[in-house]
């Protein structure tokens, strides 16, 4: 994985933690859409307040176990592999944010790839 080192894009995506696609979690789908199109990796956030278009606060209370928290899932890959997947993504998340940055990854390894 070492020829992962250099410039990637960092694609964040943000929604609410009720979102679904189809009969599942709407995250766990991106997750397995990412996994399945061989990205490097994903990683879902839970946020602990938030707002978004709607303007609608969102926070998790003592007794409201249905808060619907703000998710942002992570997934950091070359501009070609995220612009491949794009239309599946768009299709699938509707509504919320999508954004993207350039990043400089300086280390990307597994523990039995240290020499």
């Amino acid at each position: 994985m070492s020829k992962f080192v250099g410039e990637k894009v960092l694609m964040r995506i943000f929604i609410g933690e009720a979102k679904r696609h189809g009969h599942r979690p709407l995250y766990e789908a991106l997750t397995d859409l990412f996994l399945k199109e061989g990205f490097a990796g994903a990683t879902v956030l839970r946020g602990v307040c938030g707002f978004g278009a709607h303007r609608v606060f969102h926070t998790q209370k003592f007794l409201d176990l249905s808060a619907d928290l703000p998710l942002v899932i992570e997934v950091v890959d070359s501009q070609e592999k995220i612009d491949a997947v794009m239309p599946k993504i768009d299709e699938m998340v509707g509504s919320g944010m999508i954004t993207l940055e350039k990043v400089h990854v300086i280390r990307y390894t597994h523990k039995h790839e240290q020499g």
